[in-house]
């Protein structure tokens, strides 16, 4: 089961690089960087229940730079 969990976390990060490469999608867009956190959050907790350090490392920096990413991309209130 947990290798079809990382199956589907890593197919995520995979769409959102295809759809970059392809031009569908932006780099900086709410899609791509949610796609991101995603799979790597998923990959993350995977990587630290197996204690998997340098792959804990890799996707939790993935994670936070996607979650930095997407809060810089939240669109600003009206007079805020």
């Amino acid at each position: 089961m947990a290798q079809l969990v990382q199956i589907a976390a890593s197919l995520l990060i995979l769409v959102a690089f295809a759809g970059a490469q392809r031009g569908t999608l932006r780099p900086a867009s709410r899609a791509y960087l949610a796609l991101n956190l995603a799979g790597s959050s998923i990959l993350a907790v995977q990587a630290a229940q197996q204690e998997q350090l340098g792959f804990l490392l890799l996707e939790a920096t993935w994670a936070l730079v996607s979650a930095w990413g997407l809060v810089a991309a939240r669109p600003q209130r009206p007079g805020g």
